[in-house]
Parts: structure tokens; sequence; C-alpha cells
């Protein structure tokens, strides 16, 4: 019986033991509940219950209660959404679609290039341009000439100008003579100004100044002084870039997606931030040499000569255009768990949502899951409630919202 007896005491013993310690355990862990988590405000997936710092980053473990963490709405104040300059906007059906970047260059528009040549047979005396890549201006002279043609033609106008003064009164031919002359200089290069000097001094000039048709680029001088030069012969290549092409270079697959008239943005590269509109006039009915890139051709205007040819640019262009719901681009969060926006539940209250994306284009993204029209999202400072909801509430909200 006393051995009966001691196997009870020991065994009561024991239950008792054991169920002081299963309370004190779950005192502690009421007490661990009360004093909450500590994590990383930019590695939410390190959680621990005791202050520390951050494995991966080093920063200090931000402090989250347990029942703070549980709603995953972030509210804030006035305040804080002036500070974090966060604007909301209602969701909407918009036109979008896919838009391409195709490498592009600048170059001479051909149809403005003049080729300057010899209004007559006869020598170059002097040459006032001789060096490539030189600006000149309509009515800057070129060259001097020497020629025989020229002073005959001089002679028979001083003679037609003569008969007309002393016998034009009486015979109105010697008018029409005097026109034909002078029509002849002209046709033959020289400016009204140089007729008009010429009929004021009496004075055969030995040798004609002739000046520049147009503004422009000087892109090859073929003519040296002293040369003998047959009449139409090349002397200079003018080129005129108040107009520029932009040639893009489009694969097979590109180039079915645009057609003559089809609007383009162009950005040239050092002025990024101005985009100029183009039309496409021109679509190379070849492949370039050893290659599947064919040319694509539209027309800017270049009429403060910012741009030079051979600058390097970028065409944008957007097919493929439908209506869907689509919202700014600066209000979708990526990381890799995934795409969320920010929902404004409340004033002032936003919650985060995983959405689904397609079409993007550089200033709207289309939402084709977890969106409806009329909603209100945060279109800025989506990436600070992404920061404030880690570290207010020291979870990735994306770990708890997979709906």
């Amino acid at each position: 019986m006393k051995n009966i007896s001691l196997y009870i005491l020991s065994a009561l013993l024991i239950a008792c033991t054991a169920e002081q310690k299963k309370s004190e355990a779950t005192e502690h862990d009421h007490a661990q509940e009360a004093a909450g988590q500590y994590t990383c405000p930019m590695h939410p997936q390190v959680v621990q219950d005791t202050p520390g710092t951050c494995p991966m980053c080093g920063m200090d473990l931000v402090k989250v209660d347990k029942t703070q963490s549980a709603s995953g709405d972030l509210m804030l104040s006035d305040s804080q959404v002036k500070l974090a300059n966060v604007t909301t906007q209602k969701v909407s059906v918009k036109a979008i679609g896919q838009t391409l970047v195709i490498n592009a260059r600048l170059a001479e528009n051909e149809d403005l290039t003049e080729i300057i040549s010899s209004r007559a047979a006869g020598r170059i005396e002097k040459l006032y341009v001789k060096e490539t890549g030189r600006v000149v201006r309509a009515g800057e002279p070129l060259y001097d000439l020497y020629s025989e043609s020229l002073l005959t033609l001089q002679r028979e106008y001083l003679l037609a100008k003569e008969q007309y003064e002393t016998l034009g009164n009486g015979e109105p031919r010697y008018a029409s003579f005097l026109k034909a002359a002078e029509r002849k200089l002209l046709l033959y290069g020289l400016t009204p100004k140089q007729v008009e000097r010429l009929d004021e001094s009496k004075i055969i000039q030995q040798r004609i100044t002739f000046v520049a048709p147009a503004g422009g680029i000087i892109s090859e001088v073929v003519a040296s002084e002293g040369q003998y030069v047959a009449e139409g012969a090349a002397l200079y290549r003018l080129e005129n870039i108040s107009q520029l092409w932009v040639e893009a270079e489009v694969y097979p697959n590109e180039a079915g997606l645009l057609q003559p008239g089809d609007k383009l943005t162009v950005r040239v590269n050092g002025f990024e931030s101005e985009s100029v509109e183009a039309t496409v006039n021109f679509m190379s009915p070849e492949y370039r040499a050893n290659t599947q890139i064919t040319i694509v051709r539209a027309i800017i205007d270049n009429s403060n000569m910012k741009w030079k040819p051979g600058m390097q640019a970028q065409v944008l262009f957007t097919h493929s255009s439908r209506k869907t719901i689509a919202i700014p681009v600066d209000a979708v969060i990526r990381n890799g768990k995934g795409t969320h926006i920010y929902v404004e539940t409340a004033s002032n209250t936003f919650q985060p949502r995983r959405v689904k994306t397609g079409v993007e284009d550089f200033d709207l993204v289309e939402i084709t899951e977890g969106l409806q029209e009329g909603e209100r999202i945060a279109i800025s400072g989506a990436y600070l409630l992404y920061s404030e909801i880690i570290l207010k509430k020291g979870i990735d909200p994306m770990a708890s919202h997979n709906h």
C-alpha cells in the first residue's frame, strides 16, 4: 500500500509540473505577441522576435504589431498624402496599342539638293567657297567666271539699250530687242542687280560673280581656281537642310505594320525631351544588300537648323490600337512576386491589389485582370505607398494578396 501511495504521489507531481510548463509557455507566447515582431523595411521576409539588424542589408529591424499586420489597408493622413504627392484617378477605358521603338537616322532631303553648275563656258577666276561643310546663304557669292559668251551678251545688251534710247520712240521693236537681251543675261545666271549695275555703268564686266541660288551646306566642291569649265559642268553640290529625311530601319515583320500616311513620333538623340511628329511618305521596295532591313522614310521640319544629317534618332510607332481598361505606367508596381496597384477604398486609405497586365506603351499599360472601370487608384506616389506599407505592416503586399 505504501508503494502504491508513492506512485500516485509521483504521478500527481509530474502532471502538475507539465501543466505549469505549458502555462508558462503560453504566457511567453502571449507576451511575444503583445511585444510584436521585428522585420526589415527592405526585406520583409526577414522576421524575428527580438530587435537587431537585417542579415541581408544591415538595416535596423522595425517593430511590427500583429494586430497592425493583419489588415492590408494603408491609411494616411492629409499631410502624408500631400508630402508623398499621392494623386488618384478613376479607372476608365482608353485607347492603347503596342509601341515599337525603331532605330533611325537623319539624312539630307535629296528633293532639295541642288547641283550648282557653270552657266557658261569659261575659266574659274576665283572660288569664294573652297571647303565642304560650309554653310552658305541664298545670294552669297560662290565663284567668279571669265566667259567670252558672257562678254558678248553684255555687249548685245548695251547695244540694244543704246538703240532703244535713240530710236525707241519711233520703232517699238527696239523695246523688244532690249527685253530679249536682258532676258538672256538673266537666263545665264546674272542677278537683276548685276543687270541694273551694267545698265547704269555702261561698263562690260570681265569677271561675273555668281551667287548661291539657295541656302544650305556645301557637301561637294568639284571645281578649282584657274580651271576651264564647259557650260553645264558641275561646280558645287548644295544640301538644303531646312527639311530632313528620317530613315528608319525595319525588319520584315515590322514593315507590314506601316504604310504611307501613317504618323510617327521621332526623338533625336540629344534632344530626347523634344518629340516631333512625322508622316511616312516612302517605303523602300527592296532590302539593303545582305540584310533583312528595309527603309521607311518620313520628313521633319528643320527650319531652325538645330539638327544635322547623320544624327541618330528613334522612331516610335503604335499599332494594334484598341480600347480597354488602361492606367498610367507609374501607377503599377512590379516585383519578383507579381504586379500590383493601390486602390483607394476610402478617403486616404489604400489597398494593394494584384493585377495582370497586357500591352503597354510609354504612357499607359493595359489591365486585363484585377481592376474594374470606375474604381479609383493611386497614379502617383505608388512606390512611396509600397515603402510605407512595408514599414508599417512589415509585409510584402503581394505575399498576402494573392487573389
